[in-house]
């Protein structure tokens, strides 16, 4: 079969769709609002670094300018979404919890829980749900103060760590809320109890969930982007389902066209263009939005394809040692219409509520004279971003401009 092409204009919209980009942001939310833009886009990933507002919050709020954090807490302690992993740490709409069976039984017992259980492993474990059955939720340090048991060594915190890590890892633990970021573990019946006991999908039904629900976002992917959406399912199963839509008629072979002009093989909804048309008309509505992403975005999470549509080459440089960073330890791409246009380095400093701009990289291929009218856009940008952060003054030296 003779393959479509599909420009690379084309590959964006409808990437940008997938991760609710190409609509207006919404003032107004709430935490309904907030689980409906997480059904949306599949879920949302979680991260620690909080040298300005966590990534979970601000990818919710570059969608939604209305977003606190307070509809996220509230979602997740009344089981509407959950914590467990994708490609990370992420909060999934429970809804989906059936699918993380599969997962909980390709928990290994490795070297590294081995490790860190020590020799008593079943007694570490046993202890650990015990105690969390009798006291209800707790936390790591919660089993800080438990004395090595006579002079074997074998009991300290990092046992419990690492045995409320394992139990959740395999299901029979929740996250029902965090307390400064840091994990609450409780029994999975008593978080979830509304999903915890529904059945596993088939093998086959899982597979067809993950490929579907990543190609509903993607529309056009590879077997290995399709696998790695969710990182649910192999790139060989990936690839075999591929290979049978084609064969019923869902599925359309394509060639991509890259930002490089290079020709990418993938495969599309056999709906694309129709799509295609409705991503265009789309655009009009936010051709003029220019909004502050989050390094873990959904349209930053693969950096190959993200490099490949916008050519935009970004690298998350925060575990990179400072003198060899090339642009800074939390860098936030821009995007203005349907480019990533620019990166900043910010810095905030909560004590005075000041958020500093401490450079702003264009990309070389925004013109001069496009930067001077593109920068009251991200002013103005940057502003919302301040206040979202909790500042009440923005300061963006001349010398920052890059």
């Amino acid at each position: 079969m003779r393959s479509a092409t599909v420009s690379t204009s084309d590959a964006r919209l409808l990437l940008l769709r997938g991760a609710e980009l190409l609509t207006a942001r919404r003032a107004s939310c709430s935490p309904a609002r907030t689980l409906k833009l997480i059904n949306e886009i599949g879920f949302v990933q979680l991260d620690s670094i909080h040298v300005v507002e966590r990534a979970h919050h601000h990818i919710l709020w570059s969608r939604l300018p209305g977003y606190r954090p307070s509809h996220l807490d509230t979602l997740q302690r009344r089981g509407d979404i959950f914590e467990h992993w994708t490609h990370d740490a992420s909060l999934i709409p429970s809804t989906l919890y059936p699918h993380w069976k599969h997962r909980f039984e390709r928990v290994a017992w490795s070297n590294w829980f081995s490790g860190q259980l020590g020799a008593k492993q079943t007694e570490v474990l046993s202890h650990v749900r015990s105690r969390i059955e009798q006291e209800g939720p707790l936390m790591a340090k919660d089993f800080e103060h438990e004395a090595p048991r006579k002079s074997s060594g074998w009991w300290d915190w990092k046992p419990a760590k690492a045995g409320l890590e394992y139990l959740w890892r395999r299901g029979e633990l929740a996250i029902p809320h965090r307390v400064n970021f840091h994990k609450v573990y409780d029994l999975t019946p008593r978080v979830l109890a509304h999903v915890c006991n529904a059945p596993a999908p088939s093998h086959d039904e899982h597979i067809t969930w993950a490929c579907e629900s990543a190609l509903d976002r993607l529309t056009i992917a590879t077997p290995s982007q399709l696998a790695r959406f969710w990182n649910a399912i192999t790139i060989a199963q990936a690839r075999a389902w591929c290979a049978k839509r084609v064969d019923e008629g869902s599925l359309v072979p394509v060639t991509l066209q890259t930002a490089q002009g290079k020709s990418l093989a993938a495969f599309a909804d056999a709906r694309y263009p129709q799509r295609v048309r409705r991503v265009r008309a789309a655009f009009e509505q936010v051709r003029d939005n220019t909004r502050v992403l989050n390094p873990f975005d959904p349209i930053l999470r693969d950096r190959a394809r993200c490099a490949a549509l916008f050519n935009f080459d970004y690298r998350f440089e925060a575990f990179t040692p400072a003198p060899k960073r090339k642009f800074g330890y939390y860098v936030l791409p821009i995007l203005h219409g349907d480019q990533l246009i620019a990166r900043v380095d910010p810095q905030l400093d909560r004590n005075s509520e000041t958020l500093t701009i401490r450079s702003v990289f264009w990309e070389d291929a925004v013109s001069p004279v496009a930067r001077r009218t593109l920068m009251r856009n991200l002013e103005v940008a940057l502003h919302e971003y301040a206040i979202f952060c909790g500042a009440t003054k923005l300061i963006i030296p001349a010398r920052a401009v890059r």
